[in-house]
């Protein structure tokens, strides 16, 4: 047990922290942006329910709140792995400045990527930003797996 708690007290956990919260808030907050975003822009949660309004307009507004839903949806499935994965990760005692590569260039992935659905940038942005977190996850389980082989 006092094993755990060293691990536990390493600058490298502090760091895995402070981008993990990060991470997990800026998913958090996309739920009451997007919901923000439905009342001001008077748009509809569905899609059946833009039949009751002819314009392509009030369409054009759903499918913009639906690719919102849609970074929200990519960051559940991104970011929970992370903080897993990372937690991990911390625990393994790699280098401060590999750990740090790491959370950075995850952290800077997610931003890129809630950027490009924002903005609407063009592909292949997006898919780039995701990639690049994907990897970065990817390698730190790469690294439990070979610190922790007991397979």
């Amino acid at each position: 047990m006092a094993e755990v708690a060293h691990m536990i007290d390493t600058e490298v956990f502090l760091v895995f922290s402070t981008y993990a919260t990060i991470v997990i808030l800026k998913m958090m907050l996309m739920g009451p942006f997007i919901s923000y975003l439905r009342l001001t822009k008077k748009v509809f949660a569905n899609l059946e329910d833009t039949n009751l309004v002819k314009t392509t307009e009030d369409r054009r507004k759903w499918v913009r709140v639906q690719m919102l839903n849609g970074c929200h949806q990519n960051d559940l499935e991104n970011i929970i792995p992370f903080v897993v994965i990372g937690l991990l990760y911390a625990l393994t005692g790699p280098d401060l400045s590999t750990a740090l590569l790491h959370f950075r260039v995850f952290v800077g992935s997610r931003f890129i990527h809630m950027v490009a659905y924002l903005v609407a940038l063009p592909q292949p942005s997006r898919g780039l930003a995701w990639i690049v977190g994907l990897f970065t996850t990817f390698s730190m389980a790469y690294r439990v797996i070979t610190t922790a082989l007991f397979l």
